[in-house]
């Protein structure tokens, strides 16, 4: 047998070295083996294969059958068959054997028996058992990571246009169309993206946001697509998945999509198409399953027309259109979301959520009503949350509101009712001096009520005096 693996694979050293040689490298295998030549007669053992089925080398030389009647390795010359994993038991020792025929030149010249003994399998089972665990964790990690926490029971306020999105976005999130999502920035576009995720088929699966004005363009494709090893300069080694894969069989949501790249808006129009991907640097193409939901405050079809985004993309991604409208459309519902948002920001500074909860006195209610809100439900929050932080006790006041936002709008309203002899530059002075006055009214004239003052306008108290000098502010 093995003369005739020896005109199998030649070798530069004598046959008698050559026999040595595989003797060698079979000997230091900690796997048990044990071979047969065509004739069924054992010419090799290992000393694994001793110390595991308790085999000693005085078998070699006879035949297998003779040695151990119930032996499968000599039907393996017959049949030609690999037997894999198959149990057995001697002498109270037990392990796990696989066999396969040696074939040279199409002609069954042997057979080998490669087994493991049960301790060792238990050992690998509990360590295949062990990673498949910390696999499965891994895996609940990065669903955690990417999933999406908002409801449509969330989304407050039902009048006007939001009750007709809402009522849209409930009925299409059982689908797989995609969704174009539009309004203004701080309108809540992601809002509605987490809330139609989660009532559909995809709800345990992961939903994940990229903003597409946020990364530049030389590096989205990448980031959607992943990249093969060596892709270009600095790529990681070994490659990198990208968000299309981790968010395979649920939701990715493009936010911004009318700053995304022309040449890029091309490669996601054969996505939508084709639901496949290709690795930046790499030939393979990958089947994904993926529900698109795309956001943006820009008007598309001008862009279109300005040969800025692709009129192709624009039809893919507009089956359903949800247009959410700005918080000034909606003045009626401030009530309830300066409430909803009170409750977070009591349970964001440690307050007693059951008995301390933030409220508004109706006049700075109606200041917050009149207001125009150019940055929308986001711009109300952090208004909400500063004047939280402000407030000395769980009444929010007007001057406990940022001192940008009362200038804006008191500058808005006194000017509204201002005389038509009178400049901008004056009624602001004079709606200014106001507020000090009234501010100073409500907190005292002595050293500790213009501290309390200067803070509540959010000044400096050397500020607050020159502002009283110059406006020559009386008590």
């Amino acid at each position: 047998m093995m003369a005739e693996l020896s005109e199998t694979y030649s070798t530069d050293f004598p046959l008698e070295e050559q026999i040595e040689w595989w003797k060698a490298i079979v000997s230091s295998i900690h796997d048990g083996v044990l071979v047969i030549d065509h004739q069924g007669i054992v010419r090799f053992i290992n000393p694994e294969y001793t110390q595991i089925t308790g085999v000693t080398p005085d078998i070699i030389g006879k035949r297998l059958k003779d040695y151990r009647p119930g032996a499968q390795l000599p039907e393996t010359l017959i049949d030609r068959k690999f037997r894999v994993g198959v149990y057995r038991k001697t002498s109270n020792r037990e392990y796990i054997v696989d066999m396969a025929p040696i074939i040279v030149n199409e002609k069954v010249i042997g057979a080998v028996s490669v087994c493991k003994s049960m301790t060792e399998v238990h050992k690998l089972s509990q360590e295949l058992k062990k990673k498949g665990e910390k696999l499965e964790q891994l895996q609940k990690k990065m669903n955690s990571l990417y999933q999406a926490k908002y409801t449509f029971k969330q989304i407050i306020g039902r009048n006007g246009g939001l009750k007709e999105a809402v009522y849209v976005a409930e009925r299409v999130a059982e689908s797989d169309l995609p969704i174009l999502i539009t309004g203004e920035s701080g309108t809540g576009k992601e809002l509605f993206a987490q809330a139609i995720h989660n009532e559909s088929g995809r709800k345990n699966k992961p939903f994940i946001p990229v903003n597409c004005a946020a990364i530049p363009s030389s590096l989205l494709e990448s980031e959607l697509f992943g990249h093969g090893d060596g892709a270009f300069t600095n790529a990681k080694k070994g490659g990198k998945v990208g968000l299309f894969e981790i968010a395979n069989n649920g939701t990715l949501f493009l936010d911004e999509i009318g700053d995304m790249s022309y040449d890029l808006q091309a490669k996601l129009l054969r996505v939508l198409q084709e639901r496949k991907i290709r690795r930046v640097g790499e030939t393979i193409e990958r089947s994904i399953n993926v529900r698109i939901i795309a956001a943006t405050h820009r008007d598309l079809q001008q862009l279109v027309n300005k040969n800025r985004f692709r009129e192709d993309l624009l039809y893919r991604l507009n089956v359903i259109r949800l247009q959410i409208p700005s918080l000034r459309e909606r003045k009626e519902d401030i009530p309830d979301l300066v409430d909803s948002l009170l409750h977070s920001a009591a349970m964001n500074i440690l307050l007693d959520h059951s008995s301390n909860v933030y409220t508004v006195d109706r006049q700075t209610l109606k200041f917050l009503q009149a207001y125009k809100w150019p940055g929308n439900v986001r711009e109300l929050k952090n208004v909400i949350d500063y004047a939280s932080c402000m407030a000395e006790g769980t009444e929010i006041h007007i001057e406990h509101l940022p001192e940008l936002l009362r200038n804006k709008q008191i500058q808005l309203m006194d000017a509204a009712e201002s005389p038509s002899d009178q400049t901008l530059q004056e009624a602001m002075e004079e709606a200014e001096r106001t507020f000090i006055q009234n501010t100073l009214k409500r907190f005292g004239t002595d050293i500790e009520g213009k501290k309390k003052a200067a803070k509540a306008l959010g000044i400096s108290l050397a500020t607050l005096y020159n502002k009283i000098k110059r406006y020559r502010i009386d008590f």
